[in-house]
């Protein structure tokens, strides 16, 4: 949508600041509900939302909206962002609303959509219900008192979408005897996460499964995975499954308490569907972000890597195009397009719990198929930003530092879509040389840009 009102995720902001305020998100739903109500049949939306105390404010703003443009809505509670998005397929709901700043502190907030196929929706679409709430003279198609929507809660959502993971993972494999350290970062998974572990045989050790309403992401969750590794070692756990406020990451603990990352996680799974000819064209997608190690691993394993711009959204339209089933982000959003149309950290761990399952091999010793090479990531306070191919001092650097790193390296910049920040990040096999060229180059930045 327009960046005045959404960024590369939906809307998201401090609450009560604009754009985070009930006024623009009741326009947010009367402009969302003019533009997907068409005929004469009842229009549904689902709307779902984390832990977060501003919930019941946007709910019912989003609520009034979408009753006032004619569509009856459909509230889940607290639910993970996938599964609304399973839900809206699900319910033949015409959209889904999910109201969570996913992995951000709890004062913030934000709104995403997916269509009725469980999508995010298209720039194009975005663009013209940004217009609605933007233009102050909207002209608001409201319908006949009569046919204003009804608003309902449904209670078995939460069964639902735990039937819905459980149907991915093998109907007669069990977690029997696996102990797992689960961390719901005080967010959206408390629920489901846990039974759906539980339902299939292991053995739960709960973090982060009190939401009071403030805590969601406070010192859990897959921002603090080291709380997971700690509770891993003093249980003796198989594995630790970190995720987010809103569900739709996953960062994974091996049993020695050594973190794994989005990166790593793919690897395995790309490397199980490999194995049994079962990765369409041999084609992962991640985007710029992840390990150059990841491209060289795909490579030996006789597959390919495609990198995409920064966002899962962008992750599964690449997917979709080349027409495979995996993808994800180094940060833990991971895609199986075969189960789910968006990243959902839970099931990415039954994923990974499958394997396991099947190789009878420890995950410290799966996730060993890639050791990533050394990144130093900076950000760079910047006043003015400028493509970086019209400084002609950073372009030196860059063209030096690729020079010195060779095919075995990488450099990458790129500005914050929301902060003025540039960020640089260089990696390669040396991390000594690694970090200096980091440092030279954002020195570089600090002085050009300013």
């Amino acid at each position: 949508m327009s960046q005045e009102l959404f960024g590369t995720d939906g809307l998201r902001g401090q609450v009560n600041i604009y754009p985070m305020q009930p006024e623009i998100v009741l326009r947010l739903g009367l402009a969302a509900g003019q533009y997907f109500r068409n005929g004469a049949k009842r229009h549904r939306v689902v709307i779902g939302k984390d832990t977060r105390l501003s919930g019941y404010v946007f709910e019912s703003a989003l609520t009034s909206g979408f009753c006032a443009a004619g569509m009856d809505v459909f509230l889940v509670g607290p639910m993970p962002t996938p599964a609304i998005s399973f839900l809206t397929k699900n319910m033949r709901a015409d959209l889904g609303v999910v109201i969570s700043a996913s992995h951000n502190p709890f004062m913030d907030n934000g709104i995403k959509f997916f269509d009725s196929d469980g999508y995010k929706l298209a720039d194009s679409v975005e663009k013209e219900i940004s217009s609605l709430v933007l233009d102050p003279s909207t002209n608001w198609e409201i319908p006949d008192s009569e046919q204003i929507g009804r608003a309902y809660k449904i209670q078995d959502s939460p069964g639902r979408y735990i039937v819905a993971l459980k149907n991915s993972f093998p109907p007669q494999m069990t977690l029997d005897g696996m102990k797992v350290v689960l961390d719901c970062a005080n967010g959206a998974s408390y629920r489901v996460a846990p039974l759906v572990l539980e339902e299939l045989g292991a053995k739960v050790v709960k973090v982060g499964n009190e939401p009071d309403g403030l805590n969601i992401n406070r010192q859990c969750g897959s921002l603090y995975p080291e709380v997971t590794a700690q509770k891993v070692v003093e249980t003796g756990a198989d594995i630790g499954l970190a995720l987010d406020g809103d569900a739709d990451r996953l960062i994974v603990v091996d049993e020695k308490g050594r973190i794994l990352d989005g990166d790593q996680i793919m690897a395995v799974c790309a490397r199980d569907f490999l194995n049994k000819g079962d990765l369409p064209g041999n084609t992962l997608v991640a985007t710029v972000m992840s390990n150059m190690a990841l491209e060289v691993f795909m490579q030996e394993c006789g597959g390919r890597l495609v990198r995409t711009p920064v966002g899962d959204r962008n992750v599964v339209e690449a997917m979709r195009h080349h027409g495979t089933i995996l993808g994800g982000e180094q940060s833990g959003h991971l895609i199986f397009l075969r189960h789910s149309t968006t990243g959902d950290g839970v099931l990415a761990a039954l994923q990974l719990l499958r394997i396991m399952r099947e190789q009878d091999r420890p995950i410290s010793e799966l996730a060993g198929l890639l050791q990533p090479f050394p990144q130093e990531l900076i950000n760079v306070h910047v006043e003015r930003k400028v493509p970086f191919d019209e400084v002609p001092a950073v372009q030196k650097g860059v063209t030096e530092a690729e020079k010195r790193l060779g095919d075995r390296g990488r450099v990458l910049l790129r500005y914050s879509g929301t902060e003025a920040v540039a960020r640089v990040m260089v990696e390669g096999e040396d991390g000594e040389l690694v970090a200096s060229l980091a440092g030279d180059l954002a020195e570089t930045l600090r002085v050009h840009l300013r």
